[in-house]
Parts: structure tokens; sequence; C-alpha cells
């Protein structure tokens, strides 16, 4: 990470108003960042929703082939057993013969059955653990889309700002390297301005800088303004 640049905890919000200024004048009519970053957590779900669709669908195939196999097994037991009733009473050699022959098939038959039974079932629970995590996944998403669509019905209407004004309460040092690599708010996971979610130790590096030191990005190297998440 690059080394961080000093400004006070209260010129932060200032440099960050005037970052969102620039940027909303520079797209006037295009979407704010959390407009952004609502269209791609609601892509991102329509994905992930088609993900576990297809989970479920191979929860369901799996359950109707162990149904198959179950009924299979039922049947050839009463076969097997009706061979036996048979048997008890037949006494020409070459009926004994046939009957001995089918319940021998029937009861080999029965035990290739319950070994695809066993390996129906091992799949089946693999299937239903993907199929959960999916919707584990999915719950998640939908409280990270929950909040980005607070944060959208939250945004005031477009306006001018008046930046040259902001831009006379910050440093001169602070504005150099502001306009060579811009600043966005960090809300603890992600960067505003990439809008990547940082993995762990970077996050921690970021949230360890002193109070009044403006971090960069890791991914895109924009200063970043540390904000809560309700922000």
């Amino acid at each position: 990470m690059a080394t961080a640049v000093h400004l006070s905890r209260e010129l932060q919000p200032v440099l960050l108003e005037l970052a969102e200024a620039e940027r909303a004048a520079a797209q006037p009519s295009g979407p704010r960042p959390e407009e952004r970053e609502l269209a791609e957590l609601t892509a991102k779900r329509e994905r992930l929703a088609a993900a576990a669709n297809s989970a479920q669908l191979a929860v369901d195939d799996m359950e109707l082939e162990i149904l198959r196999i179950q009924e299979d097994e039922r049947k050839l037991k009463r076969r097997e057993l009706d061979d036996k009733r048979q048997l008890t009473a037949e006494t020409d050699p070459e009926r004994r013969k046939d009957l001995e022959h089918d319940r021998y098939a029937a009861k080999s038959r029965i035990a290739d059955l319950l070994s695809e039974l066993k390996e129906a079932h091992n799949e089946i629970a693999a299937l239903r653990n993907n199929r959960d995590n999916h919707g584990a996944r999915l719950d998640e998403l939908d409280r990270q889309i929950d909040a980005a669509r607070r944060a959208v019905d939250a945004l005031p209407p477009r306006e001018a700002v008046d930046t040259d004004r902001l831009r006379a309460k910050l440093p001169d040092k602070v504005l150099s390297l502001y306009d060579d690599i811009s600043a966005a708010a960090f809300n603890g996971r992600t960067c505003k301005g990439c809008f990547i979610q940082l993995p762990p130790a970077e996050r921690a590096e970021v949230l360890a800088a002193d109070a009044d030191e403006l971090p960069t990005c890791p991914n895109c190297g924009t200063l970043l303004v540390r904000v809560s998440p309700a922000e």
C-alpha cells in the first residue's frame, strides 16, 4: 500500500464531497456510485439465482432417481419372495430350475440396487450441501442489496456543487495527490472507487491507519476516506 497522506478527520468529508461532486459532474447523466453498486449486486444475484436453481434441479433429479431405485428394489423383493413361495410347492425339476434361476437373478439385482442406492445417498448429500450453500449466499446477497437500495433511496437530488469552495478548504498537498489519484469512500469492506471488496488482510490494513490519514486502495490506488457502513 502506498504511503498514506495526512488530512484531519474534520476535512476528510470535504475531500469525499469534492470527489463525489467531480465524478458526478464528469458523468452528469450516468449512475452514481451507489446506483452502480446496486446494479452490480442485482446482476450478481441474477447469476447466483440461476446457479441456485440448477443446484435445486440436481437435487430434485437425484431424489427421483432414489425413488426409482427404491421402487425397483421393492418389486424385486416381491418377485424373490414369490419365487421362494412357488419353490415350496413346485415339484417339476425344470420349473424349479427356472424359479431358482429367477430368484438368484432377483437377489443379485437387489444387491446391485443397494449399492446404487448407497452411492445415490452419498451424492444427494453433496448436492444438498451445494444447494444450501447457494441459498446462504443468496441470503447474504439479499442483505447487501437491501443495504444498497437504502443507500440509493437516501441519495439527495442531483445539484451543482461549488467545487472551488471545497477545494479552498483543503491543503495543497492533499489536492495535488487527489488530482492524480482521486478519492473514494471506504465502508469497512468495499472501495467505492473500484467497488472491489478487499480481502480481510487488506481491509485490516486500511482500517488500522491513523484517524488523520488517508490510506490508498490496494486495488485501484485511490485515496480512501473511511466511513461507517450506513454512510
